[in-house]
């Protein structure tokens, strides 16, 4: 017989918090460490691709186009964190701690499971697999050992999203800045120990980013240590009941699907790109991570948000949950258009810094991200609708959104301008603006059926996304 499961004081307190308290002071509590989290981790890899192009310009391709394929295969983990928390922190809204222990612990064990068999399949057939994701022959022989280093990294960060999945779910968004903040002291110093003093290579990068996962792995391993705490981890509270693991792995699938569908569209445009240069691809790894300067803040709204979402679900609160999407939409938008004008003030500069003295390398990434720029507000409409539909547990939808995102917003846009117009290498800067701003355009017109269909359905007016005065 499994043990009661109770809140800690801490716990107990934040629920009721996020059930009652005025909605901008709930996001934004939640959300700022988290869109601090984001940015920094933003931050660590444009250092990381810094030190990466001190080795050399084929190196940073290198990482930038295996990176891509390790974000298609980590879609697993991260969705499968991603759709079960929402349910974790429904169950948390509900008042059933019980099942959110079964619920934490099970995930931790499916994690495990998945990490296994990633590592007995794709260690030994490495070169293989990058062969069949159309890999560059340059880059294989450069990469095969780096990628290897990566899968490793890739299945501690498995367990790493979980636990900070639930550390958002418990409003512990600070610890998550924390811990963060932590990583990337490790990380940024290991990596230039490795390669400006002991000048070792891209392999090195690799080994750092699974030393500074292990930092977090083991902060995962104490603060969940707490034997009748619904939080906490527990063998005897694994369970392959349906009731606990199939109303996750529902939601899951979706966002699983949805991340490999949008990760492997990525690296499907990185081969496209290859007809330009393989510098060109490097490039758009490096115009996307600029990118990620606007659009990393508004990732750490939209989770922090679909986590307060689905707990005030789970509380039987849908005009809270409105009210949540509301404050969201209106600090990503605003988020966006601020971020966009700064990065593309400071363009020179931070196009210098990757490139060094490279003119050449500097002004194609220069050339790719002025039309990326522009898909930074539409990208906040749009993470903003995504913690509206995970809190609400509507992934099939969000799996539709990022699906069309890239295979028909991206892809034959790009294939158009490479088979009837001579753009070059800028194309794929059109590229990234005509399917962000699409991306954006389709997720609010979804958003408004979505708000229509949820007013509806608990007879709530358009009222409640106003959001609260304070």
């Amino acid at each position: 017989m499994s043990e009661k499961a109770t809140l800690s004081a801490k716990d107990e307190k934040f629920r009721d918090f996020a059930l009652h308290a005025n909605m901008w002071r709930v996001v934004l509590y939640v959300g700022t460490p988290l869109a601090l989290y984001q940015s920094l981790n933003q931050l660590f890899k444009i250092f990381d691709s810094m030190m990466a192009a001190h080795i050399g310009a084929t190196s940073v391709s290198a990482v930038a186009y295996l990176s891509q394929i390790g974000l298609t295969l980590s879609a697993l983990g991260g969705g499968l964190a991603i759709g079960s928390s929402i349910k974790i922190s429904e169950a948390y809204g509900a008042g059933d701690f019980n099942l959110v222990k079964k619920r934490v612990s099970s995930l931790f064990a499916m994690c495990g499971l998945l990490g296994a068999v990633i590592l007995l399949v794709l260690m030994p057939a490495a070169p293989q697999f990058l062969k069949l994701a159309k890999t560059p022959e340059s880059f294989i022989t450069e990469g095969t050992q780096y990628f290897r280093l990566e899968l490793i990294g890739m299945v501690i960060s498995f367990f790493n999203n979980v636990y900070i999945a639930i550390e958002r779910a418990r409003g512990n968004s600070r610890r998550i800045l924390n811990l963060n903040m932590g990583v990337i002291v490790i990380k940024l110093s290991l990596t230039a120990f490795f390669v400006y003093i002991m000048g070792g290579g891209i392999n090195m990068i690799s080994v750092a980013t699974i030393i500074s996962q292990i930092f977090i792995l083991a902060a995962a391993i104490k603060n969940l240590n707490q034997k009748d705490n619904a939080f906490g981890l527990s063998l005897h509270s694994i369970s392959l009941k349906s009731a606990v693991i199939v109303p996750m792995l529902t939601l899951s699938i979706p966002v699983i699907i949805e991340k490999i569908a949008f990760s492997l569209g990525k690296v499907v445009i990185n081969s496209m790109s290859t007809i330009y240069s393989a510098l060109t691809v490097g490039a758009l790894g490096i115009s996307n991570n600029i990118g990620g300067i606007t659009t990393m803040p508004q990732n750490g709204f939209q989770e922090g948000g679909s986590a307060i979402i689905s707990q005030n679900m789970g509380a039987g609160k849908p005009e809270r949950a409105l009210k949540a999407f509301g404050c969201i939409f209106v600090i990503n938008v605003l988020l966006g258009a601020f971020l966009m004008s700064l990065s593309l003030i400071f363009l020179g500069q931070i196009s210098r810094l990757y490139a060094g003295d490279n003119k050449e390398f500097a002004d194609m990434i220069a050339s790719i991200y002025r039309f990326e720029a522009y898909g930074a507000v539409p990208l906040g409409i749009n993470a903003s609708v995504l913690a509206l539909l995970y809190g609400f547990g509507r992934t099939k939808i969000t799996l539709a959104i990022n699906f069309c995102r890239v295979f028909v917003f991206r892809i034959p846009v790009l294939w158009y301008l490479q088979n009837f117009t001579k753009m070059g290498s800028s194309s794929v800067g059109v590229v990234m603006a005509v399917s962000n701003i699409c991306t954006g355009l389709f997720a609010l017109i979804i958003g408004i059926i979505e708000i229509r269909r949820v007013c509806l359905e608990y007879h709530l007016t358009g009222s409640v996304l106003q959001p609260e005065a304070n």
